[in-house]
């Protein structure tokens, strides 16, 4: 089998991905835009070869590349970067290349826009937020009309919390149309609530091959646009009827051989015409693994490997694997910017024993992420809560 694996240096964890696949006779071939120099040097013992690609942009490099590759190797079997990034890419070169397996590129771009991934929600039985695609001023204040003030207003496919917009009154709707945005953008009733998700990996019969449960207490976009501190913690034991719900999506979707991150809201207040408080309303979903570090959070809850299941996935087509423990992990994360009562010194004094890695976010992640972080594992939510409050505490 011949896996091109596209950027398995970013994010530096990749690597495990490409270890096991190896582990497993997967043949894996890298494409990135670091020097091989640069690599850590677990790609550097799996990666029967890398190629590097100054500027991965740069499409006609990139389709020439897999054609040295797919020359020298034979045929390819998967192409995949697990990077929201280059998802698009990796669709057009699979269709290209004539690779079966992975999503073709309209499908694709269907599934990552935010007014495209409703449909598939609402057929796995999930509300949505009302939207419409911000196309007037008139038209805009006819929704509002429908659905009243605040509107949230964000870019209709990518992710993450840059160039969004919470518009709470006509002013703010008249300067938001009045801006020169450079993408088409969704606008959707404001929510009150919180992020909770369902991660994990499917296998090639659109099963959920192991899951978990993430909670963000403080959505990202609120903690970027006040500059909030964040924290986020992971288990993979959930309600019954959660997993269910994530199981309907995961199908709906048709979900094949993949890693998936998929966000929902869980209302804090009623929403008229849509949700009571206590009620699931669907957010996105990111058909890859959750960003930056998350997968070491996931992995620290998990009877099985994260990464290894993954391989094994692509490799064997496994069937669904019991991973449920009673553990929780915690990223707590801090900002530059903020003075912090407790030093690194307290928290190791306090929480020797409970810390599995401290270490500092890459300029990629730090508007929404912070500067530092602290990943931490815990018997029961209560403690790990009160880690959460003593790291944040400030003089």
């Amino acid at each position: 089998m011949n896996f091109i694996f596209i950027s398995p240096n970013f994010p530096r964890i990749y690597s495990h991905f490409v270890k096991h696949l190896k582990e497993n006779g997967v043949n894996v071939l890298g494409i990135g835009d670091e020097p091989y120099s640069s690599l850590n040097q677990e790609l550097k013992d799996n990666l029967t070869e890398y190629c590097y690609v100054s500027d991965m942009n740069k499409y006609d490099w990139m389709r020439n590349t897999i054609s040295y590759l797919k020359d020298k190797y034979g045929p390819i079997d998967f192409i995949e970067s697990n990077n929201e990034y280059w998802m698009v890419n990796d669709a057009r070169l699979r269709e290209e290349f004539g690779v079966e397996k992975g999503y073709r590129y309209q499908e694709l771009l269907d599934y990552k826009c935010k007014s495209g991934m409703k449909k598939y929600f609402e057929a796995a039985g999930v509300k949505c937020a009302r939207y419409i695609l911000a196309s007037s001023l008139e038209e805009s204040l006819k929704f509002v009309k429908k659905v009243g003030y605040p509107l949230f207003a964000k870019p209709d496919s990518g992710v993450g919390a840059a160039h969004t917009y919470k518009i709470s009154n006509e002013e703010d709707l008249i300067a938001f149309h009045k801006e020169n945005l450079p993408e088409s953008y969704i606008i959707e009733e404001y929510l009150e609530g919180y992020i909770t998700t369902f991660d994990g990996i499917a296998n090639e019969n659109s099963e959920v091959v192991i899951a978990f449960n993430e909670t963000f207490p403080t959505p990202i976009a609120t903690v970027v646009k006040d500059n909030l501190d964040v924290f986020y913690y992971a288990r993979s034991k959930m309600d019954d009827d959660f997993r269910k719900m994530g199981e309907r999506v995961v199908k709906a979707f048709n979900l094949k051989s993949r890693c998936f991150h998929i966000e929902f809201f869980v209302l804090t207040q009623d929403k008229k015409g849509l949700a009571n408080k206590g009620e699931i309303v669907a957010l996105e979903a990111n058909l890859r693994s959750p960003g930056g570090d998350t997968p070491e959070l996931l992995n620290l809850v998990s009877k099985v490997d994260y990464y290894k299941t993954y391989a094994d996935t692509i490799a064997f087509n496994i069937g669904p694997r019991d991973n449920q423990t009673e553990k929780i992990s915690i990223s707590v994360n801090r900002k530059n910017n903020y003075k912090y009562a407790e030093s690194d010194g307290d928290i190791y004094k306090f929480y020797k024993e409970k810390i599995i890695e401290h270490g500092y976010y890459s300029a990629a992640f730090r508007e929404a992420m912070g500067d530092e972080f602290y990943i931490a594992l815990f018997d029961d939510l209560k403690e790990a809560l009160n880690f959460q409050k003593f790291v944040h505490n400030k003089k």
